[in-house]
């Protein structure tokens, strides 16, 4: 008789704020080739890695780990296991939970759901947008190991829900407290990636960042183009929340330099928003579904700090998704379809 399970799937989190546990977790991370895939062999990637990025950068995200670390330990790992808890209480069938790097690791997860017998599976990357270097990049690691430690295992794959009224109402339902509150402007803020990536997923090589106003213009492309399908979910948000035109825009955040990344940059945009006094600003994070580094750090802190430097007043991260009831009536619905089905 087969067995079920759903298998949560994100990014993943040092084990603590040590330098030698943030070393090992940079180093399971930048090591991925979907994630640094410039042309090279893996020695290239490692002498890069090994040698120069990780010896300069480890303190430094150590002591920006060690501002949002929780009693709890990381945010990330703490906040997705109260939403695989909130889950698991509106089904019953086995929710597991696993990072793509760190822990809870991928091959735990693994054995765990094996040993239990459990012969369907559903991956469902917490991510709602499309993106080597996140979506695709967990799914093949769960494949891979799947083929060594769960050979019989039949395994499919929930698709990035970017656009999905569920999540799109989740969003602004989780939102709207938030855009209650006076403000002048709303960012969206989404990690951003090298440009080389939306050409290198175009498979047509005709569309991606050559079209004119590709992201808006229908293409067999836009199923593996990270910006078009997060430019598709702002104007659903923005249509579902009826924001003024005049006072959303869209910047991308996280960049590291070495190649043309997508612009425009959320600090720049910051700064350049405040000095035209823009003095009340909202940010919203929707590539992130839990908050993590990037949003508390990255935005809520240092952010903040260059919205008011350059001349802001007022500055408001708006927190993902995390465990919010709408979030999990999403998640759930999409487990019972899953279900339904088997």
């Amino acid at each position: 008789m087969s067995k079920s399970a759903v298998l949560l799937l994100n990014l993943g989190s040092p084990d603590s704020t040590s330098v030698p546990d943030v070393k090992r977790y940079l180093r399971e991370f930048l090591g991925d080739e979907r994630v640094i895939d410039k042309p090279g062999t893996a020695v290239l990637r490692s002498v890069l890695v090994n040698g120069i990025i990780i010896p300069f950068r480890a303190k430094n995200s150590a002591h920006a780990y060690s501002t949002i670390w929780t009693e709890r330990g990381s945010p990330l790992i703490v906040t997705s296991k109260l939403a695989q808890a909130a889950l698991q209480k509106r089904t019953a069938t086995p929710i597991d939970l696993a990072m793509n790097y760190g822990n809870p690791s991928i091959p735990d997860a693994l054995k765990r759901l094996a040993g239990a017998g459990v012969t369907n599976l559903l991956l469902f990357p917490q991510y709602p947008h499309y993106a080597m270097s996140s979506w695709e990049t967990v799914v093949a690691k769960v494949y891979r190991e799947a083929t060594r430690l769960a050979p019989g295992m039949k395994i499919e794959v929930e698709q990035p829900f970017y656009a999905d009224p569920d999540y799109i109402d989740a969003l602004v339902t989780s939102s709207r407290p938030y855009l209650e509150q006076p403000h002048d402007h709303l960012m969206f803020s989404y990690h951003s990636i090298p440009q080389r990536h939306l050409t290198k997923a175009d498979s047509s090589k005709a569309h991606c960042l050559t079209a004119p106003d590709c992201c808006n213009t229908c293409s067999p492309a836009h199923a593996t183009c990270y910006k078009a399908q997060v430019t598709r979910t702002t104007h659903l948000f923005a249509q579902r929340a009826r924001l003024d035109p005049a006072r959303w825009s869209i910047a991308f955040q996280s960049r590291i330099v070495g190649e043309p990344w997508l612009t425009p940059y959320t600090d720049f945009e910051m700064k350049r928003l405040a000095k035209e006094g823009r003095k009340r600003l909202l940010v919203i994070t929707p590539a992130f579904v839990t908050d993590c580094l990037e949003t508390l750090e990255e935005i809520r802190v240092r952010g903040a700090e260059d919205f008011k430097e350059a001349g802001g007043d007022a500055f408001t991260h708006i927190p993902c998704l995390n465990d919010h009831p709408a979030f999990i009536d999403f998640l759930a619905k999409r487990v019972s379809l899953w279900i339904d089905n088997h």
